[in-house]
């Protein structure tokens, strides 16, 4: 599939924060992150590879290294190889995502 209607493939759960793959290649991939109140993604880093999280609705607070900002719609943060990042949604509505990592850690070689 070349073409993804992004906000089409939004999902949402109450128990835990939602990952939905948009497309992967060794090079990269790219997922939305679907968060209702109060989940998140726990801080963690990835030692060969750069993240971002597009900001496509709601509000959420993001770590990067020591920092820690609020970012809305239209907002961008990035992790550098090593840097420990994550995300959570502190505010009263949903938080959607655009994700994506490269290179691909999940493909091996």
């Amino acid at each position: 599939m070349s073409f993804v209607i992004v906000s089409q493939q939004r999902r949402f759960a109450p128990d835990k924060m939602q990952k939905v793959n948009l497309f992967a290649s060794p090079q990269m991939f790219c997922d939305v992150y679907c968060l209702e109140p109060g989940q998140a993604q726990k801080p963690h880093e990835h030692a060969n590879a750069t993240k971002f999280y597009y900001v496509l609705e709601g509000t959420g607070e993001f770590q990067v290294g020591d920092r820690t900002q609020m970012l809305s719609a239209g907002q961008l943060a990035f992790a550098l190889p090593g840097e420990i990042h994550g995300v959570s949604n502190a505010s009263d509505g949903r938080l959607v995502l655009l994700v994506a990592m490269g290179p691909n850690p999940n493909v091996k070689g």
